[in-house]
């Protein structure tokens, strides 16, 4: 991979050794996968920042690169911790996991970060245009940022957008490419997909049967939030880093004559009953868990619409970006969750926060995304519901 002075005198350990760190990870994954060169990058968004999934081995190799001088040359946001950074004795969430957490949470306020973490980072003031060079980790913000809103990025790992967090740059491969965006795949949705379940059970069944592809959704027009959940659970039933849906940026660019020749997959109301037994159970859980990926502003209106005549029968907790809490505080809703019996989790999310530690056996959600990694990292039990049926 073809190097510039400056790129060379950097991996040489003349400007660091955090800085020589982060080079050779990004030089190592150019060349595995025949990058010619490194191209600048306008942001990053860095996952592995709860000490759930990185543990103590990521908490040494974070205070190793404070130690060697490491900080942020651009834009960058970090995935959810995995406490809430202002309440976690209040909501129960283990003192020494916490400590382990806000060791975590200094290294990354030391490499440059501000309070920033969401898996929705686009939320949040980290969003980028249309056709602009971005090199984001977590996979339900990737999808989004390719598909919905433009920009251009690998499914980075948590250390190698780290990597391109301190040297401002990525190697140019993949999705970076025009030609690599192309669509592969035309989905005909024969079945109504009119609420949010339906929309992410879509999604999950989409990415397990295609695995790995670029599909167009057809003939589907979604808000905002819905394709959020729909790129949330795409990717996590598959390696898909971008889709197109109607009325999207990059869908707008693609004409009828090529949607004509890609191949064909169906998915009808049989495919999304099957996924849905895959992924729920039938028993009722003990917790309402909401907000995977992030719940918006929105969401949390609609939230307090449905859930009026909610009587804290059960607990409910609602996970959310710092920033929007401060939005929902101003316009009252969190006062409007904390009067039907619910709990605004700030920070962290149901799918990398301890749930068992903190008394969650079981939960009812309407994300897909949460469905499968919640019992594969908590081991707790999910049952999947609409927003709607879940508080009816």
């Amino acid at each position: 991979m073809y190097l510039t002075k400056h790129e060379e005198k950097t991996l040489d350990g003349e400007y660091g050794e955090a800085r020589a760190t982060a080079m050779r990870l990004l030089c190592a994954l150019g060349e595995i996968y025949g990058a010619k060169r490194l191209i600048p990058v306008k942001s990053c968004h860095v996952s592995g920042v709860s000490y759930k999934t990185i543990g103590d081995m990521g908490l040494e190799f974070l205070r190793q690169m404070v130690e060697e001088g490491a900080s942020f040359t651009v834009k960058t946001t970090v995935n959810p911790c995995g406490i809430d950074l202002e309440d976690w004795e209040k909501i129960g969430f283990p003192r020494e996991f916490a400590k382990k957490q806000l060791e975590i949470v200094d290294c990354f306020r030391a490499m440059g970060v501000s309070r920033s973490y969401s898996c929705t980072p686009y939320l949040i003031g980290n969003r980028p245009r249309p056709g602009e060079h971005v090199a984001w980790s977590e996979s339900s913000a990737i999808t989004f940022a390719n598909s919905i809103l433009g920009a251009r990025t690998n499914r980075e790992g948590g250390p190698s957008a780290l990597a391109s967090a301190i040297i401002g740059k990525t190697p140019y491969y993949g999705l970076h490419i025009a030609e690599n965006r192309e669509p592969t795949h035309m989905v005909s949705v024969k079945c109504k997909v009119e609420n949010d379940l339906k929309v992410s059970l879509l999604g999950y069944a989409v990415g397990r049967k295609l695995g790995q592809a670029i599909p167009y959704i057809g003939k589907v027009r979604l808000t905002q939030d819905l394709l959020k959940a729909l790129a949330a659970s795409m990717a996590s039933s598959s390696s898909i880093s971008m889709f197109y849906a109607e009325g999207s940026y990059e869908a707008k660019k693609i004409g009828e004559k090529k949607l004509k020749k890609l191949e064909k997959l169906e998915v009808d109301d049989h495919t999304l009953r099957k996924t849905f037994e895959e992924l729920s159970i039938q028993q009722e859980a003990s917790t309402i868990c909401l907000g995977c990926p992030h719940l918006s502003l929105n969401e949390l209106k609609q939230i307090c619409k449905v859930a009026a005549g909610h009587r804290g029968e059960r607990r409910l907790l609602c996970f959310t970006s710092y920033q929007t809490f401060l939005k929902a505080e101003k316009t009252g809703l969190v006062r409007k969750i904390q009067k039907i019996g619910g709990t605004i989790v700030k920070d962290t999310c149901m799918v990398v926060s301890p749930l068992t530690e903190i008394g969650v056996d079981s939960i009812e959600t309407n994300s897909c995304k949460a469905s499968y990694y919640a019992p594969l990292l908590s081991g707790v039990k999910v049952k999947l519901n609409s927003l709607e049926d879940i508080f009816s």
